[in-house]
């Protein structure tokens, strides 16, 4: 979440804990913001490994570059992170360069598209919220994976574009 504070993200937390497995939770409110690109430096990766694919999604909406350095671990995954949210995004239309070690991304509106999800939940529910608030229809193969970390994705999408 500090990457997306950095970016000038509006998130707020409320009800935060943690679940039997140490993991942290939290309602999250987040309200529309200009967003700015931001560095993400390779000693900030091993704590946001998850979250990369989100970052691209923040990056294609945010002025200037979104530069993520140093995830090469992102390369030897479910999927190899960086080619799937490289080759996704850039299929909605953004402005993304793949890296040995991560990638460069340059927010302006993204046209819609056919995307893959690569079967990786993380990388389907980033193309799906950028894919939301692009300007052309779009399509994210393998959406359905996005139930492996949260069932109801779909649903809360789909509510906030009412």
């Amino acid at each position: 979440m500090s990457a997306l504070l950095r970016m000038g993200a509006d998130i707020e937390l409320s009800n935060i804990g943690e679940n039997e497995y140490g993991e942290p939770y939290a309602d999250i409110k987040a309200s529309s913001s200009h967003l700015k690109g931001i560095s993400l430096e390779p000693e900030e990766i091993p704590s946001m490994i998850d979250e990369v694919p989100l970052i691209a999604a923040a990056g294609a909406f945010a002025e200037g570059v979104t530069s993520v350095r140093g995830a090469q671990e992102l390369r030897i995954k479910e999927s190899d992170r960086i080619k799937a949210t490289v080759g996704g995004f850039s299929a909605l239309g953004a402005g993304i360069c793949e890296k040995e070690d991560g990638f460069e991304i340059t927010g302006s509106p993204l046209k819609g598209g056919f995307a893959d999800s690569y079967g990786d939940h993380r990388i389907a529910m980033a193309l799906a919220a950028a894919a939301s608030a692009s300007d052309g229809c779009s399509h994210i193969r393998g959406m359905e994976c996005a139930s492996i970390s949260y069932p109801e994705f779909k649903e809360t999408l789909n509510s906030l574009s009412k």
